[in-house]
């Protein structure tokens, strides 16, 4: 047996101990048992000792008198007694050390300290072992498994639970199938890792073949019968228990609850005799996601003790279901604000339009995981906070949060409906890093977030490469063929999809009816209309009528648009009335115009739309009497005109432009000067500005003032400043493209050499060369 001892204790027990005793005895006993029994530890001891009083190693004096040897005696049984106490300890404080570290993730920090000991027990193997699996590192534990020099059955018990806690059942039961004895926790940890991974009827056979069970034995094998939603097998299991304590009658409470019977929970929760914070959190919980909230709040307010725990359960039930002023109040209250909650209120209430009171709770939670940047990026999706987005995943990367997958996808709607094509691309990379671009989900909102950037090339490689394809990706290279106005080629990728034999949805139809509308295919679009019924046995919706009557007003049939509203088998919405009202915008019609009009104010009263079409309508036509009564109608009723928006992405920062110089740009003087520039190349290349679309009672000279700052046109002027030669400049823009500035962008794509890809609220439109992919017809 090695005694550890330090120079410090030696020191110190030397400084204590009178000297004569020192100088006689120790020497005395040290000739006496000729160093034989004597490890080199304990020789280096009383080297130590003689050399603090002088003393020659080599000199062994007799015992003095009887007196001396009961002192030396005394001094030697305290001498070793403390040694012993001291090892013990040592060891102990080793042995929590390796734990302690282990449970830190520092495996390597807990294997110094066991390497350092000069004497390992059984139970510092066990530790270290125990840290290796705990770390996820199962075969070194096997391997230093393998080397003890003795094992006892703590050991062979550790080994098991490892591999459970790894998810290594097979790994398991072997060890198990060879352990020399077996415990009750052997077999209890080795049907604990069939329940955990799901192989319940593995699990049953084991325990029953049990020699002895305690109650954790039969809890774990309750839990795992629930766990399947065996509740009947589980409360006969339960019936057999020879002592249900308060674990297995939570269990089967919240097994009752999960299958609804809660009745039944509910008579065992009464009948229990002593309950806990669980009990009753299982409870609350049970009634809450049952829906029964009225229930669930009356008997958390009369619980005797509420924790975190409760508290979530309570606020998450309300949240899911749509309780939000209930769920705000309770967690104005909870005690501790935990993350799940927060993720929960974040998450609920932001989407219900409460945007900035989310943000509050997102700043003040000090523990956010990936599930909170999740959700807050996900409500500034949902409301339209696209920039708030962007910058919030920007910061979440820099302080050390991976984008999971939930935030990755919202981004890419975020980055579809900004038209940010770098950040799009990097998040696709992110995706393939990953391995989730395969995904047949993924695929499709790559191929809508790339269509609506603009990439229609990349699209189609994403479109080509995946097979098979569902009719989600179907529907969304047809609808991006639609959206740049490829009205054939979209009706080709529908024949070759009907073909292959896989069924169109009702989006596909509205795909393929939008595309035939942007390309002026009114009979091939009628004639798919019609198909619906006759060949696929779909009732038309309001969307494929808003279509249909978009495709006759395009075309200016007004009167078959009408006949068509008015034979719908469904209520007509806003949709269809607003595609009718700018039809007549575009053809002019004031008295269908008026109609639609009327309708769409009583539909949607508060939507300036109506009231800006008619009144342009009106202006068109120089009655500014009219016009002027209609902004006296929209302040009453206090509708407020969308402004108009344009957008583009530069060095992957999104630049916004509005129409006039409310807000101008901080490069705004830049701005100008280079539209200055352009106007000279543009007159002489034939530009005329058309005055009817500033649709203002002022004189000319304003008219052209008020079309040189369209918030297109300066966007388009400041993609001119900063992007370079050969890179397409990319605008959106939130309203249809006026067509002034559809005239003007033509011409400054022939003068520049620039190809310009606008995105407005309907289409896309690529200028190169002076031409536009819609041949005009838009």
């Amino acid at each position: 047996m090695i005694w550890l001892v330090e120079v410090n204790l030696v020191r110190t027990m030397v400084k204590y101990t009178p000297k004569y005793i020192w100088t006689n005895e120790i020497n005395y006993y040290f000739y006496k048992n000729n160093r034989a029994n004597f490890s080199d530890t304990t020789t280096l001891v009383f080297l130590l000792c003689s050399q603090r009083l002088q003393l020659s190693v080599g000199s062994y004096p007799k015992r003095s008198s009887s007196t001396a040897g009961v002192r030396f005696s005394l001094m030697h049984r305290v001498f070793f007694v403390q040694c012993r106490k001291y090892y013990y300890t040592h060891a102990i404080a080793a042995n929590s050390q390796i734990s302690h570290f282990a449970r830190l993730g520092q495996i390597q920090n807990a294997r110094r300290v066991f390497d350092e000991m000069s004497d390992k027990t059984v139970t510092s193997w066990n530790s270290i072992i125990a840290g290796y699996f705990q770390n996820q590192q199962p075969y070194e534990g096997q391997r230093l498994f393998d080397q003890m020099p003795e094992r006892n059955i703590v050991s062979w018990n550790g080994l098991i639970s490892g591999y459970v806690k790894n998810g290594m059942v097979k790994e398991a039961r072997k060890v198990f199938d060879k352990m020399p004895q077996r415990n009750v926790i052997s077999w209890t940890a080795m049907v604990r890792g069939y329940v955990e991974k799901g192989l319940v009827e593995e699990a049953e056979t084991l325990f029953w073949q049990m020699p002895e069970k305690n109650v954790v034995s039969w809890t774990v094998m309750l839990g795992g019968l629930i766990q399947e939603g065996r509740i009947d097998e589980a409360r006969k299991l339960y019936v057999m228990m020879p002592v249900k304590d308060v674990v297995a009658r939570t269990n089967m409470i919240c097994g009752y609850c999960q299958e609804a019977r809660l009745e039944e929970a509910r008579d065992l929760f009464d009948d229990m005799p002593q309950k806990n914070v669980v009990s009753w959190t299982a409870m609350v919980s049970g009634y809450a996601q049952n829906g029964k909230l009225d229930i669930a709040r009356k008997l958390f307010e009369v619980m005797p003790d509420k924790n975190e725990i409760s508290w979530t359960a309570i606020v998450i039930s309300n949240v899911q279901y749509g309780r939000f002023e209930e769920a705000w109040k309770l967690f104005e209250v909870m005690p501790v604000k935990t993350t799940p909650a927060c993720n929960a209120i974040i998450l609920g209430i932001g989407q219900n339009g409460e945007v900035a009171k989310v943000r509050m709770v997102f700043d003040h939670l000090k523990e956010k995981d990936d599930a909170t940047w999740s959700a807050m990026i996900k409500v500034y999706e949902r409301k339209g906070y696209e920039l708030e987005a962007l910058d919030l995943f920007q910061r979440m990367q820099v302080e050390g949060f991976r984008p999971n997958f939930p935030s990755l996808i919202s981004m890419l709607s975020i980055c579809a409906s900004l038209a940010s094509l770098d950040y799009g691309r990097e998040i696709h990379a992110k995706l393939i890093r990953t391995d989730c671009d395969d995904d047949v989900y993924v695929s499709s909102v790559l191929i809508t977030m790339y269509i609506k950037c603009g990439d229609f090339v990349k699209a189609k490689i994403i479109f080509d490469r995946f097979s098979p394809k569902d009719v989600v990706m179907w529907n969304s290279i047809i609808t991006g063929y639609a959206q740049h106005g490829l009205g054939d080629e979209a009706l080709e990728v529908f024949r070759e999809m009907c073909s292959l034999g896989i069924t169109p949805d009702e989006v596909t139809f509205v795909g393929v009816l939008s595309a035939c509308s942007y390309t002026g295919k009114v009979k091939e679009g009628q004639g798919i209309f019609e198909s619906m019924n006759s060949k696929y046995q779909m009732e038309p919706a309001t969307a494929h009528y808003a279509c249909m009557v978009d495709m006759l007003g395009r075309a200016g049939r007004l009167n078959e648009a009408m006949d068509l509203i008015n034979k719908m088998t469904v209520e007509a919405d806003a949709i269809v009335w607003g595609s009718l009202m700018g039809a007549c915008r575009m053809h002019m019609n004031l008295d269908l115009a008026e109609v639609a009009a009327k309708k769409l104010l009583q539909l949607e009263p508060q939507n300036s739309g109506p009231y800006v079409l008619l009144s342009n309508i009106y202006a068109s036509k120089g009655k500014w009497a009219d016009v002027a009564s209609l902004r006296k109608s929209m302040q009453s009723r206090e509708v407020v005109k969308s402004p108009g928006c344009s957008w583009l992405e530069v060095d992957k920062k999104v630049h916004m432009f509005t129409g006039g110089q409310s807000t101008p740009h901080p490069e705004h003087e830049s701005i100008i000067k280079m539209l200055e520039k352009l106007r000279p190349m543009l007159r002489e290349a034939g530009y005329c500005p058309d005055g009817s679309f500033a649709l203002h009672d002022v004189d000319e000279e304003e008219k052209m003032h008020s079309l040189n700052y369209h918030s297109e046109k300066l966007a388009v002027a400041y993609g001119l400043l900063k992007l370079p030669e050969g890179m397409p400049i990319r605008v959106m823009k939130n309203l249809r493209v006026c067509g002034d500035c559809h005239s003007a962008i033509k011409l400054i794509s022939k003068v520049t050499g620039r190809e310009i890809i606008l995105r407005d609220a309907n289409r896309f439109h690529h200028f190169k060369d002076g031409v536009c992919s819609c041949r005009d017809y838009w």
